[in-house]
């Protein structure tokens, strides 16, 4: 194998196009080996997370779309297979972890790319400069980065393997520098964040990026099997209760900014991109720059729009310029014929898909252990043949994906906007005051002020003890939960359905919405209806029979 052989001891000296290809299928095997493991590594004591199946599906889906086009171009490059990957794994990517750890794959595979094709193959110069950029381009994905997650699990690999490589290591020496870094960066997670803190679990993401350093380690050590780092040894006993966090999602300012910016950016290096984007969050929110290259797609809400484009006119060359005020009184002058405009939902169960499609939206099957990746809300927006889209994720693990696919679909010319439902219930609110006789900007204040003036509950069951902010759980337990936070235990499904109810209305609403699960009695509904009647005769109350996993029930109050 020449330089690409194995070093001393069998291990490899270089990684040569094999050795990158059998890294690629034995990182699949260990996600889709220890996703369970990886899903069990959740905030909340409900079988509702599914990071590690989504980290797994999300590299699944790329490798086989990336052999499809390999197998059509007739192509057997490493350099065009890699670079088939790097495209292929942002349409693969599912759930929040899902779009970042796309990021860090497609880092990875630019650099195989570019150096593929040369004899030698990948160094300790050429592995160190790609995981640096896996790290690069994972924070880029992200507006406002918080440590903690697999981020920092990423820049720690990357900062062991640079030190490793001033020291002059060899490859293997690098790779176990990196692996070391990020098991001991996965450990810290817990004590970064306090929801993690609170749940006793290391990050979920970053323990998939860990498994993909492990399968590397295993490739690089020539074949050898060492034994991967059980997880349940980086969980502490039982911690202490702290507040909890929402790691990673942007953040949003009361009232918002006025403009909404968008255009596309030609002849910015990277270097350049990165100061844009950091003047563009400055100036507002919703800041999104995401491209390769020379091209780039940018996003921002911002009260000043002119300087918002003199940002961009400072690093390169602006177009397709979109200035959009956000404000009711500007959107109730924007009307566009009812024919261009669509609505795409995502949807945790089939009866929740028919009161989407009832109010005319195009769905997308989405929940716990199978949410839909960027590619699937992408296809879903093409098949809604409209020039403009809204984008009800209806999951706040499935916002990412929606934006991913929404800036792939503004580079095929058509304007997607996501609206930020983060529940079924929000959804269905917000889908309620779709009007497709009105326009664009009508529709998306409406609808989001709609999401937004929805506050959302849910009834379910722990599948494990586990500290939550209402004291400690066990399993089979009922929780009930507001606006995301457990407010309740007990052990029967309608009391606390009765005491979510009541605290959602503690501060008001007119209309309260009952979503029933595939586990719920069949009599759950009606049940928590006619006891929030008799307790509010005024009350507005709507129960529909949803499907949805994990939660018996979803309750909303506008």
């Amino acid at each position: 194998m020449g330089e690409g052989g194995p070093g001393p001891q069998g291990r490899l000296a270089r990684i040569d196009a094999v050795a990158a290809r059998r890294w690629a299928v034995t990182a699949r095997a260990a996600l889709a080996a220890r996703r369970s493991e990886i899903d069990a590594l959740n905030v909340f004591p409900v079988p509702d997370g599914d990071t590690g199946t989504n980290l797994y599906l999300t590299l699944d889906t790329a490798l086989d779309a990336a052999r499809a086009e390999a197998a059509s171009s007739g192509s057997d490059s490493l350099a065009d297979a890699a670079a088939a990957l790097a495209r292929t794994t942002l349409l693969a990517a599912r759930g929040n972890s899902g779009v970042i750890f796309s990021q860090m794959v497609r880092g990875i595979s630019e650099v195989v790319a570019r150096v593929a094709e040369e004899p030698c193959g990948l160094g300790p110069e050429e592995l160190t400069e790609a995981l640096r950029r896996a790290s690069e381009l994972a924070y880029a994905s992200v507006t406002r980065p918080v440590e903690g997650t697999i981020l920092s699990v990423g820049d720690a690999a990357a900062a062991a393997a640079e030190v490793a490589l001033k020291s002059g290591s060899e490859l293997y020496a690098v790779v176990t520098a990196a692996l070391a870094a990020a098991r001991e960066a996965l450990a810290a997670t817990t004590a970064q964040l306090p929801a993690l803190e609170r749940a006793g679990v290391v990050d979920a993401g970053g323990a998939g990026y860990v498994l993909l350093l492990e399968a590397l380690e295993r490739v690089v050590s020539g074949g050898a099997d060492p034994a991967p780092h059980p997880l349940e040894d980086l969980v502490p006993a039982r911690p202490e209760w702290a507040p909890p966090s929402h790691a990673v999602e942007p953040e949003e300012r009361a009232g918002g900014p006025a403009y909404e910016v968008m255009y596309l950016l030609a002849d910015a290096d990277e270097e350049a991109v990165a100061g844009l984007r950091d003047r563009l969050d400055a100036l507002g929110d919703s800041v999104l720059v995401v491209g390769s290259h020379d091209l780039w797609n940018v996003h921002a809400h911002v009260d000043d729009a002119g300087a918002a484009i003199e940002a961009g006119v400072e690093v390169g060359r602006p177009h397709r310029i979109r200035v959009t005020r956000l404000s009711e009184a500007e959107a109730g002058r924007r009307q566009e014929p009812a024919s261009t405009l669509a609505v795409v939902a995502c949807s945790a169960g089939p009866g929740l898909a028919d009161v989407f499609r009832a109010a005319g939206a195009e769905v997308v099957a989405s929940g716990p252990g199978r949410r839909a990746s960027t590619g699937q809300i992408l296809e879903a927006i093409r098949e809604a043949h409209a020039m403009a889209v809204l984008v009800l994720p209806n999951d706040a693990d499935t916002y990412l994906a929606a934006e991913a696919a929404a800036r792939a679909a503004a580079d095929e010319g058509v304007e997607v906007h996501v609206v930020r439902s983060r529940a079924a219930v929000q959804g269905i609110a917000a889908l309620a005051v779709f009007d497709a006789g009105a326009g664009v900007r009508d529709n998306l204040l409406a609808m989001t002020s709609a999401a937004a003036s929805t506050r959302q509950g849910a009834v379910t069951v722990a599948d494990r003890e586990a500290l939550t902010s209402a004291g400690w759980c066990h399993a089979g337990d009922v929780l009930g939960v507001v606006d995301g936070d457990v407010v309740a235990i007990g052990d029967d499904l309608g009391a606390v359905a009765g005491d979510v109810v009541e605290r959602l209305l503690g501060s008001g609403g007119e209309l309260l919405t009952v979503v029933t699960g595939e586990q719920a009695p069949a009599d759950l509904g009606d049940s928590v209806a006619a006891a929030a009647r008799i307790r509010r005769r005024d009350l507005e109350v709507t129960v529909l029979a949803g499907g949805q996993p994990a939660y018996p029930l979803l309750l909303g109050v506008e």
